[in-house]
């Protein structure tokens, strides 16, 4: 079920600001790493011994199943570890004036293309259209 929601595409309202954007991934890191604690059990460890000497046709399904929750909650921690980053640059969005709010702009924008440049998971182009989309709109 989490591996489902994971999959399906976001809908957002327009007018949502780039703290939306961590919160969003915090909530799928915790999901995800909670999930990884559950796979680490001692129950979880059993059943899979029980299918590994059954040479049980489910341990294929199982590792792809792995790998998927794997891959994304490392996408959800590299995710929030760079958006956490940004957090001192879209603050002053928040929380002044127009006017004093043009000297965070650069500063934020540098980290942006940052993060696009060396992000393994933020880097697409929906991901980073989708963050300065919040930031113009914050």
């Amino acid at each position: 079920k989490v591996l489902a929601e994971n999959d399906q595409l976001r809908k957002e309202a327009d007018d949502l600001g780039p703290r939306v954007e961590l919160d969003y991934w915090k909530k799928k890191l915790s999901k995800f790493h909670h999930l990884m604690e559950q796979l680490k059990s001692p129950d979880v460890k059993a059943v899979l011994g029980v299918l590994t000497a059954a040479k049980s046709k489910l341990l294929k399904k199982w590792r792809a199943l792995d790998i998927r929750i794997t891959d994304a909650a490392n996408e959800a921690k590299d995710n929030v570890m760079y958006l956490y980053s940004l957090e001192k640059y879209y603050d002053p969005l928040y929380n002044s004036d127009p006017v004093s709010m043009l000297d965070a702009i650069p500063g934020l924008i540098n980290a942006i293309k940052m993060i696009q440049s060396i992000s393994q998971y933020y880097n697409t182009s929906e991901k980073i259209s989708s963050l300065f989309v919040k930031v113009g709109a914050q």
